[in-house]
């Protein structure tokens, strides 16, 4: 079992004594902090679908992304303490309205009282899939103590230049971190898989039929959702393409079609935070975008999400106001 005192849950592995109220490098103690628990409809189509996305958003990171769109609680500036028998209850509350699962939004942290929290909900009849939406930044004997918990995974993979990532993340080693730990992601889900929401005939299916189905006009009100498998996001950084296109060559060369690639061009520069980083004060281009959709066409990427139109907008920053918690 990794350890939350003296803490070796990330990379960082600081040994901090969190139970003795010593806050980790990712700035938190034993105790579990959330900022917002609520239905949430901007992740990936097959996450969210139509009803949402059971969304947890706790507080704390281990990274310090400069750019950081969350920054209000990944700094540990702002969240509520919740027991682990409160966040078991709030799982079964978002099941109850309708949350087509669960989003462990950047749980790796309070990772012992996160996985006792499901176990409860579990036992009390929680059936939905979990998701463990995660920065990337991961230790896998830590991710092996969720084999068989987590349906979903859903990783940042940031960088893959270890100087890209010392310079706006503090973490050199992010990029070998990532690779490990997606693998261990994808040993555990396996290969993608599909069920249609309410139709009990449709059964699981694969990547193809999904692919498919997502392009015909007359199932977009049917609920498509993933049930088992880990989809990979990168957010392209102003300036950056070039990692951004040696991130999917790897993602493409290591995992094929055992994964998804989510492609985001939704960087949102907050001016006030980016004083010291002049080069990332300003939204991704079209044709920065563009080059990288490319790129990964060419590559032979067909398992694949991409964002269209300007996404980049402060809407995207959510209002941490303690909702459902």
């Amino acid at each position: 079992m990794t350890n939350i005192s003296p803490c070796n849950l990330c990379p960082r592995m600081c040994n901090a004594l969190r139970d003795q109220n010593i806050s980790g490098v990712c700035k938190e103690t034993s105790e579990i902090r959330a900022a917002r628990a609520m239905l949430h409809y901007w992740e990936e189509p097959c996450i969210s679908g139509l009803s949402g996305t059971g969304a947890v958003f706790f507080t704390g990171c281990p990274l310090r992304c400069v750019y950081c769109q969350n920054a209000a609680i990944s700094r540990g500036d702002d969240g509520k303490v919740i027991s682990e028998e409160r966040l078991s209850d709030i799982f079964l509350e978002l099941q109850d309205k309708g949350a087509n699962n669960i989003d462990l939004i950047t749980a790796g942290h309070f990772l012992p009282g996160v996985i006792r929290a499901l176990e409860s909900a579990k036992n009390r009849g929680l059936s939905i899939p979990v998701i463990y939406n995660s920065s990337g930044y991961e230790r896998v004997e830590s991710l092996r103590e969720l084999d068989g918990l987590v349906d979903i995974y859903l990783p940042d993979m940031k960088y893959m230049s270890g100087e890209l990532a010392r310079r706006y993340s503090g973490a050199p080693d992010y990029p070998s971190a990532a690779g490990e730990a997606i693998s261990e992601m994808v040993r555990q889900t396996g290969a993608p898989l599909f069920y249609i929401k309410g139709d009990k005939e449709s059964g699981l299916f694969g990547t193809d039929r999904y692919n498919d189905m997502s392009l015909d006009e007359s199932l977009k009100n049917r609920e498509i959702l993933m049930r088992r498998g880990t989809i990979v996001r990168h957010l392209i950084l102003p300036g950056c393409s070039q990692d951004s296109k040696d991130i999917i060559r790897y993602l493409y060369s290591e995992f094929k079609d055992d994964i998804y690639i989510s492609i985001m061009n939704q960087f949102t520069p907050i001016h006030e935070k980016l004083l010291d980083f002049p080069e990332l004060d300003r939204k991704v281009t079209e044709e920065e975008y563009e080059s990288v959709i490319d790129f990964a066409l060419d590559t032979g990427v067909e398992n694949a999400f991409i964002q269209e139109g300007d996404t980049a907008d402060e809407s995207f920053i959510p209002d941490f106001t303690y909702e459902g918690l």
